[in-house]
């Protein structure tokens, strides 16, 4: 008797369906093959299935059965056809009635029969939507990943006859729908807050006007002047998050596996940190299962390379594509893996290789050669596409004695003027299909931003006195913009044009 079961086989973070055809013939031992391309992992699973139909009181009959998962074209990855293929297998030899066609199931057993939590389980749940599925069963423990998705049932599986006892009506499951609200509500609250930063104006009124923007940034600065915690603190300016981005980037993390019980989805905007020892694959992602990287796990957030002049040259000229597309893209043999990478970069680096050069009080102990080597390290290319550089002098006595010990500006005070200046910017991009400043193309920039004749003229005198790139020249009109919707102005005025070209005096430094 050949019965089919419905599963969703993930490629990267979409779904598509999986037919699990089970046909049982008379033997005279217990035997089970898997057919369809299946990958290392689905075909141990038959091991796993046979101890958990024995541990919850059922039996693989003296039978060869065959499982075959459709379409058959397409390799299968992972371990979460395990339940579907026990119940095909259950239902093929009449120990159990076969499922609605209209449900799907997802889940790795233990062998005990239990259901193991796993990664994937929101893009599954979407993608049984999507495919017209009315009902999914995926693990209990990832059960509020998919809970907040309307127009499907998901219900909470937490071991094999839990589901069994659904299928043949003895106890009905209630599908579980948990309001995203209610997910944002139980999250603790973030202790990171620029009112915890003694001094570094310049610095903060930089990270205000790439919040404002979704501009990149650039923190130069001596050991201890407070670069890490201020990059730290800048996704709690940043604007609150959609529901598309907080299903987008939970997709990621669902597939990557940085979801939990407790965090069930990634509903504040994600800070990634990477140091100068991250391998490529950790950056871009891949894997023999493909999963994203530190790069894609930064989407919609804020990806901070700290000490980025001791990454390689191979790692920084990796973020161009990124940057430039908003994707990255992940080569296999069979066919490539596009991640989704839309972030803001941060990075941090010492003005030198001891970290003192140009400090108030401790001398340099580097060469004129070693620093030249040093900031050369990031090239011309990546350079221009760091909208904002700022140097972070060292934090003195007199700063800390000036505080008086008091907070400064918290940054739920910042981020009500990011919001203001990031709905300017939503009216005005809506037509071109931009979301901030910082994405808008060279033709974007001509028609919309608006300058003053007095802020042409001074932005073509600096141009005049720098050999700066046509790049650079679209980043501080870029920048200007954003200062001006920050100061509620429909115009770019002279003072928003100084303010931003002060904002790239490094380009001299740094581009050689």
């Amino acid at each position: 008797m050949v019965t089919k079961i419905n599963s969703v086989g993930l490629w990267g973070l979409d779904g598509y369906k999986v037919e699990i055809e089970t046909d049982s013939r008379p033997s005279q031992e217990p035997e089970i093959d898997i057919v369809g391309l299946p990958d290392t992992a689905i075909k141990e699973a038959r091991d796993r299935i046979v101890s958990a139909v024995s541990n919850c009181g059922y039996r693989i009959p003296s039978a060869h059965i065959i499982v075959n998962l459709a379409p058959a074209d397409v390799k299968k990855e992972g371990t979460m056809f395990d339940l579907p293929m026990l119940l095909g297998i259950l239902s093929s030899t009449g120990q159990i009635p076969a499922p609605d066609e209209g449900y799907a199931f997802f889940g790795e057993l233990s062998l005990s029969g239990n259901i193991r939590r796993g990664r994937g389980v929101l893009s599954a749940v979407i993608a049984a939507k999507e495919l017209g599925f009315k009902a999914i069963f995926v693990p209990e423990e990832n059960v509020a990943e998919g809970a907040v998705i309307e127009g499907i049932d998901v219900y909470s599986a937490p071991d094999v006859l839990t589901v069994i006892h659904h299928i043949e009506g003895t106890h009905t499951l209630t599908p579980v729908l948990r309001p995203l609200e209610e997910i944002i509500g139980a999250m603790p609250p973030t202790s990171d807050d620029f009112a915890y930063i003694i001094g570094q104006q310049t610095a903060k009124r930089a990270c205000e006007i790439a919040a404002a923007g979704g501009h990149n940034i650039l923190l130069v600065g001596p050991p201890g002047s407070g670069k890490s915690m201020i990059a730290k603190s800048l996704p709690s300016i940043l604007p609150d998050m959609s529901f598309d981005e907080i299903i987008e980037s939970s997709k990621i993390y669902s597939i990557a596996g940085k979801l939990s019980e407790k965090e069930p989805l990634c509903v504040r905007r994600p800070f990634v940190r990477s140091n100068q020892n991250v391998s490529m694959p950790s950056l871009t992602g891949g894997g023999a299962v493909p999963t994203p990287g530190l790069i894609s796990l930064a989407h919609n957030g804020v990806l901070f390379l700290d000490e980025v002049a001791e990454f390689s040259t191979r790692v920084l000229e990796t973020l161009r594509q990124p940057l430039e597309d908003n994707v990255i893209t992940v080569n296999r043999v069979r066919k490539s893996l596009i991640f989704p990478s839309s972030f803001m970069l941060v990075c941090a680096m010492n003005p030198c290789p001891c970290g003192y050069y140009g400090h108030p009080t401790v001398p340099c102990r580097c060469k004129e050669s070693q620093i030249e080597k040093y900031t050369g390290r990031i090239s011309g290319p990546l350079l221009d596409r760091i909208d904002l550089q700022v140097s972070l002098p060292p934090v003195s006595a007199a700063d800390i004695a000036d505080s008086k010990g008091a907070l400064a500006e918290p940054s739920s005070e910042i981020k009500k003027r990011v919001n203001a200046a990031r709905k300017r910017q939503t009216d005005r991009l809506a037509p071109y299909g931009f979301t901030c400043n910082a994405k808008m193309s060279p033709k974007a920039i001509r028609e919309l931003c608006v300058i003053t004749p007095e802020a042409s003229a001074i932005l073509n005198k600096i141009m005049e006195r720098s050999t700066v790139s046509m790049r650079s020249y679209d980043k501080i009109i870029k920048i200007a913009q954003t200062i001006a919707d920050l100061a509620g102005s429909d115009v770019i005025l002279p003072d928003h044009v100084i303010e931003a070209s002060y904002f790239r005096t490094l380009d001299k430094k740094y581009k050689k």
